[in-house]
């Protein structure tokens, strides 16, 4: 596998070497993409499809500005976060590391998101960093040639799981991160560090660490052939309740690719997680519900793989991809 910096197109990273590859066409001109910050990982696309293709890795384009900043989704979190007093990382992990919670998704409008916020701006902190409140996120997910996973969500199954690397894109920290679904319902997540250069890769340690997971939990054997499959990519605000007892993850700029095609969100919506500890959920959660908003069943990585390969069973998900997500379109 190969990770090839989108600024130098040199590789970061390689497996034994192989031919020259022709030069890169260079891209036509476009608006000037808003700039990585500094250290920020080269972007991704990760090959791994149901007919067993190899995976690879390849540059992707960035998506011209007007694709990244301006949406009224985009909009909608920058007010929002300005509203409310900032956080630290670290005082943020300990009032609320929440790795085993209740999750509830919604996809809020964003006059509403907005609203929401400012009846709870009192309660709540965000996460700020340097001065920022909004942050890049990289997710590759892993599954196997027959798509086991997705398969296993689409069914329903009490034993499933997801696989995958989360680079923060503005730092290059990386994690491997297994989540599973607890006897009640609950998420649990176990991460551990992962290298960012081999954010593509099942390392020893990724394998180590998802064979011990599943074993421990479902009594559960690797599957075989785990490889990338696609990539996701957004941008994150976080805001976190004064008690700690809730965390509220705000997404948007959604994207999903694979080396043949690609969707993004329509830029309408915020992807909202509200994540709690209890069964009652949060403040968040009750203000929706007076707003006639309804939780959604919604997984990323099912949403992706179910749009980027609309010739698989995907029901769960259909109304999902109607409503919130432009049509497939060839990759840039």
């Amino acid at each position: 596998m190969s990770v090839v910096d989108l600024h130098t197109r040199r590789l970061a990273h390689s497996a034994p070497a192989a031919p020259a590859a022709p030069a890169a066409r260079p891209a036509p001109a476009a608006p000037a993409a808003r700039p990585a910050p500094a250290g920020s990982p080269p972007a991704l696309r990760v090959v791994g499809t149901p007919a067993g293709r190899p995976p690879a890795l390849r540059a992707v384009k960035p998506r011209p500005a007007l694709r990244l900043v301006g949406t009224p989704a985009e909009r909608a979190v920058a007010a929002a976060a300005a509203m409310v007093e900032p956080i630290g990382l670290k005082q943020l992990n300990e009032l609320a590391e929440l790795q085993t919670r209740v999750d509830r998704k919604y996809f809020v409008p964003a006059a509403v998101f907005r609203r929401m916020i400012a009846e709870l701006a009192g309660e709540l902190r965000v996460l700020d960093i340097d001065g920022r409140r909004t942050f890049g996120y990289e997710s590759v997910y892993f599954d196997t040639p027959e798509l086991t996973t997705y398969k296993a969500h689409v069914q329903r199954r009490r034993q499933r799981f997801k696989a995958r690397t989360r680079t923060y894109t503005d730092t290059g920290l990386c994690m491997f991160e297994v989540k599973l679904t607890g006897a009640r319902g609950e998420t649990v997540k176990q991460r551990v560090p992962h290298p960012e250069q081999h954010r593509a890769e099942l390392t020893d340690g990724a394998l180590a660490h998802l064979r011990s997971t599943l074993g421990q939990a479902y009594q559960q054997d690797l599957p075989a052939g785990m490889q990338p499959t696609l990539v996701t990519t957004y941008r994150r605000t976080t805001f976190v309740s004064r008690t700690g007892e809730a965390r509220l993850t705000c997404d948007s700029g959604l994207r999903a690719l694979d080396l043949d095609n690609e969707v993004h969100d329509t830029g309408t919506h915020v992807l909202v997680e509200s994540k709690s500890g209890g069964q009652g959920g949060s403040a968040a959660d009750r203000i929706l519900r007076e707003l006639g908003i309804r939780p959604v069943s919604v997984s990323k990585y099912c949403v992706a793989v179910a749009a980027l390969h609309p010739e698989l069973p995907s029901n769960p998900w259909h109304q999902t991809l109607r409503r919130y997500f432009t049509p497939l379109q060839a990759a840039a």
